[in-house]
């Protein structure tokens, strides 16, 4: 057990490492990872070599046997004449070549196999995490996820394969040839022919198969992308009676990707057909050769024992080479697919002198701010908006007015691409993305939870919270009583219950409910309500409203909402509309101008209201 300890040290899957983009070029991204743990490769690299020098021996031995056998005539004269070199051979082969083998695979299981594998992963899981909402908004989420737990797999099968595997088959040649050499010149040509149209073949078929793979890992995360799209969002397939079309489109790309992988194993069988034959002509022309050898009396017996037996031995070992290095190359294929997902330059980064956002009160400025997603379709030109700290400010305007926009850019989801925005004369340009966040409090239309227990989801909040803070948030929110009540699939009740992916087992109000006592935890001074109630029922809002009163006490307040009767008591309300502040002021004003937000408000309560 020690032993086993032992090897599984020597790499730390979750050390600390710099938080940096990998390489976008294929030999780089793949020493990046290598690089790491280059000392362990070394090792296999070193123990590989006398594993298989310690293999060729033993075809050696049959050689030897064989000739010491025919030398003699009599078992007693054969003991008394090579009793040394029987009692070396047994030391080889007992001792020597299984403590060899267990060093081989306790490196290649115990330290490479698992620990390299969520090296990778983990390191790409943390930049892939910290990237832009954009990015995670371009690419489904399914293909991401495949896109890190296989490339992780795949450059460890196709560097741990090519150390061990093309190690020994270059050890396994250059020994063969010498070794022939030794006994007889004439058998080294058999195997230098093979060598060349062996090489030939891989340089024939390996940039093909290379091609092919790619076509194939990248069908496969399109596949996985599609599959796990259709799961997150069966709810929605269901209610629309989609299951036929989803059928279709899911035929689809399986087609696409059967195809892929169809064409590429085509070029499998060719492979292997084409090396069947090589090989095939090896055996036959080293056997003829063997014999005619021992036919002129150049060689022994024991020769021809020992060259066909090592033939046939390499015959075995490249056919199974010639699959590995299919399978290298497949999963070169995938780490080409990952690369151009994982290996992408994040778009929203922390500045290199960036600071802590520290001691807020919360007043937020946007000056001569441009924002566009799209160059040709500007969202804000020159937007300017002062909001003193404890003010609350409800935006107030039609669908794509920008809204949504603005707290988005506040929390710098995005950057601007012109003027800045400053927290009580701070740039949020300057400052870590984490300490801004942390200063900001957002509820949402559609409260996001993940698919852990109520307690995980809170701890979003405080991580330090214990559970009696939690559950004095969520009496607050009054939520207490049905989390108390709450039971999952599994038996785990109250705080330890599980929510289901997205909340899904929680109804819309409960959800709610949690999300608000998540944000009382979180206790920051800037608060963002995006339409926090519109898709609740009247029972639900009224509670969610009187929660909201609770949590926006003492803060900066910026609160979205298309039912104006949540926000007619801020103390000011913003319109926009394409992207402008058309309107500013509070409601009993806006009322009486007569403007956009009198239309709106006359809408939404009638001609008496006004």
């Amino acid at each position: 057990m020690k032993l086993l300890e032992l090897f599984e040290s020597f790499i730390k899957p979750f050390k600390h490492h710099p938080d940096e983009a990998p390489p976008t070029t294929l030999f780089a991204f793949y020493w990046h990872y290598v690089k790491q743990v280059k000392w362990v490769f070394v090792g296999l690299l070193v123990i590989g070599f006398f594993v298989s020098i310690l293999e060729i021996a033993l075809f050696s031995y049959i050689g030897k046997i064989v000739d010491m056998v025919e030398s003699v005539s009599s078992p007693k004269e054969l003991w008394a004449e090579h009793s040394g070199e029987f009692i070396w051979m047994m030391v080889v082969i007992v001792l020597l070549r299984p403590i060899a083998s267990l060093i081989h695979n306790l490196i290649m299981n115990q330290a490479l196999t698992t620990n390299f594998t969520s090296m990778i992963r983990w390191q790409q899981h943390r930049y892939v995490l910290k990237q832009s909402i954009n990015f995670f908004h371009s690419s489904l989420s399914g293909g991401i996820a495949a896109r890190v737990m296989n490339t992780g797999q795949a450059i460890r099968n196709s560097v741990i394969m090519s150390t061990d595997s093309m190690w020994r088959v270059v050890i396994y040649a250059v020994t063969t040839v010498v070794l022939f050499f030794e006994v007889n010149i004439w058998l080294t040509v058999p195997i230098l022919l093979w060598i060349l149209a062996y090489i030939l073949l891989l340089s024939y078929f390996l940039p093909r198969t290379r091609k092919r793979s790619h076509r194939s890992a990248k069908a496969r995360s399109k596949l996985m992308g599609h599959v796990v799209d259709s799961y997150s969002n069966i709810t929605t397939l269901k209610l629309f009676s989609h299951s036929s079309k989803d059928e279709n489109d899911a035929k689809a790309v399986m087609r696409e990707q059967t195809d892929a992988a169809l064409y590429s194993t085509k070029l499998s069988t060719s492979m292997d057909f084409s090396l069947m034959m090589i090989n095939s002509l090896l055996i036959a022309s080293t056997v003829g050769v063997s014999l005619y050898l021992w036919g002129t009396s150049l060689i022994t017996a024991g020769a021809i024992a020992f060259t066909v037996s090592l033939v046939i031995r390499i015959n075995t070992m490249s056919s199974w080479v010639m699959r590995v290095v299919s399978h290298i190359f497949e999963d070169i294929g995938s780490v080409q697919d990952g690369i151009k997902v994982i290996a992408q330059e994040r778009e929203v980064v922390d500045a290199k002198n960036a600071k802590a956002l520290k001691n807020i009160e919360g007043e937020v400025i946007f000056k001569d701010v441009d924002f566009h997603y799209h160059p040709a379709k500007p969202i804000y030109e020159t937007l300017n908006l002062h909001i003193k700290a404890g003010e609350k400010i409800g935006l107030v305007g039609p669908s794509g007015a920008g809204k949504t926009t603005l707290t988005q850019i506040l929390l710098r989801l995005y950057d601007v691409k012109g003027g800045e925005i400053t927290i009580d004369g701070q740039n949020i340009a300057g400052v870590t993305q984490d300490s801004l966040r942390e200063n900001i409090g957002v509820v949402t239309q559609e409260p996001a939870l993940f698919h852990r227990s109520i307690r995980d989801n809170l701890l979003y909040g405080n991580h330090d919270a214990t559970d009696e803070m939690l559950y004095e948030a969520l009496k607050k929110t009054k939520a207490d009583e049905f989390v108390r009540e709450l039971v999952d699939q599994n038996g785990k009740r109250g705080l330890d219950a599980l929510v289901g992916e997205s909340g899904v087992k929680l109804s819309g109000g409960q959800r709610q409910r949690i999300a608000i006592a998540r944000v009382l935890l979180k206790d920051a001074p800037i608060l963002i309500l995006d339409e926090a109630t519109s898709a609740l029922d009247s029972e639900s809002e009224a509670v969610i409203q009187e929660n909201l009163g609770i949590l926006m006490e003492g803060k900066t307040v910026i609160a979205i909402a298309h039912r104006l009767s949540t926000i007619s008591e801020m103390d000011r309300l913003i319109v926009m509309d394409h992207g402008k502040i058309v309107e500013m002021g509070s409601h009993q004003e806006l009322v009486k101008n007569n403007g956009i937000y009198a239309s709106f408000w006359r809408k939404q309560v009638g001609q008496d209201a006004i």
